[in-house]
């Protein structure tokens, strides 16, 4: 695809021939099914806590059902920004595809997850600060109910996403060993650069339920044999820290490729190495992430010689994960 340029510019848009936008990462359609697959467990469990709260009288289960539900909700968001995402794939109105769909989910995710912490939080500062009494008999089978939901969804989810090695995308490592630190970090953010955010911010929902139940249980299990009625308030404050540490961390990565910041300048600065080893100058390089496995780079290069496009991308055609790239050639600019 060609486009006016100035004098002695030769601008070549796409990488590839076909010039596709289609940057879903390659466990798209299998990651959305398992997530409503989650969706219908945790909606199911949360009809049982409320309905069975309310026809014996429980108010600590229909108090977990409707905690039950803010982690449904959030996984919805997940499940509709997958389903978004494949519908609209194709849909030329999205500049760079809907790659980045699942970003914004996980940062919508990763900010009920925030409140969800400061909700933990208060409600144990106001039993730490006012004890009352804990109906061990019902808390404890709660809780351990709880934690079955939420192994079970794990495992449905998939646990092969949520420590953020993910993969995925196909591995296609870069074969320009300049030395073992490249190759090494190459391999780093090939990792890196396949990072589902959305699957990663669903699975951090069901890990910091999972992470609450088994701080609870023990909690109530060692306030009911020592009468420490203390643990109780105590494990949800520990809670709340863990899950606050992981919104940040999901708030911190996903807005940052929200905002196009360079997910790997180690990477850059080896697409500058390649480029000018002939006398050739970088002018400019941008850098950006267009959804898991997917990278786009638009560089515009001053050339003395004769070289086009096509001759540069053929030396950056090496580099992992580079799914679309511009490049503009400036022709008896460099030195």
């Amino acid at each position: 695809m060609a486009a006016t340029a100035p004098r002695d510019t030769n601008l070549v848009m796409s990488m590839s021939d076909g010039h596709t936008h289609f940057f879903l990462g390659t466990a798209h359609e299998r990651n959305e099914k398992r997530t409503w697959a989650v969706i219908v467990l945790c909606i199911a469990m949360m009809i049982l806590e409320i309905g069975g709260g309310m026809l014996f009288g429980s108010v600590a289960l229909v108090a977990d059902g409707l905690h039950m539900s803010t982690h449904a909700g959030a996984l919805l968001i997940a499940a509709l920004a997958y389903t978004y995402a494949r519908k609209h794939a194709h849909d030329p109105r999205f500049a760079f595809g809907t790659g980045k769909l699942g970003d914004l989910a996980g940062f919508t995710s990763a900010t009920i997850l925030a409140m969800i912490a400061i909700l933990i939080g208060y409600e144990a500062l106001d039993h730490l600060l006012h004890p009352g009494d804990i109906n061990f008999t019902q808390a404890i089978p709660i809780a351990v109910l709880g934690l079955v939901v939420n192994v079970a969804s794990a495992w449905l989810l998939g646990g092969d996403h949520h420590h953020g090695h993910g993969h995925d995308g196909v591995h296609d490592h870069d074969h320009d060993h300049d030395h073992d630190h490249d190759h090494n970090h190459d391999h780093h953010s090939d990792h890196k650069h396949h990072h589902d955010n959305n699957m990663r911010a669903a699975f951090m929902h069901v890990l910091a339920d999972a992470a609450v139940s088994v701080l609870v249980i023990a909690a109530l299990v060692l306030a009911r044999a020592f009468g420490w009625m203390w643990m109780d308030p105590l494990a949800g404050l520990v809670g709340a820290v863990v899950i606050a540490s992981w919104a940040y961390t999901l708030i911190r990565d996903t807005g940052a490729v929200l905002l196009d910041m360079n997910p790997d300048m180690h990477l850059s600065a080896k697409m500058r190495r390649i480029v000018e080893t002939e006398g050739d100058v970088v002018m400019d390089l941008h850098l950006w992430r267009l959804g898991p496995g997917h990278l786009g780079a638009i560089l515009s290069i001053a050339t003395s010689g004769r070289r086009n496009a096509d001759f540069y991308h053929g030396r950056l055609a090496g580099l992992a994960g580079l799914s679309h790239v511009t490049v503009e050639v400036r022709s008896g600019l460099a030195d």
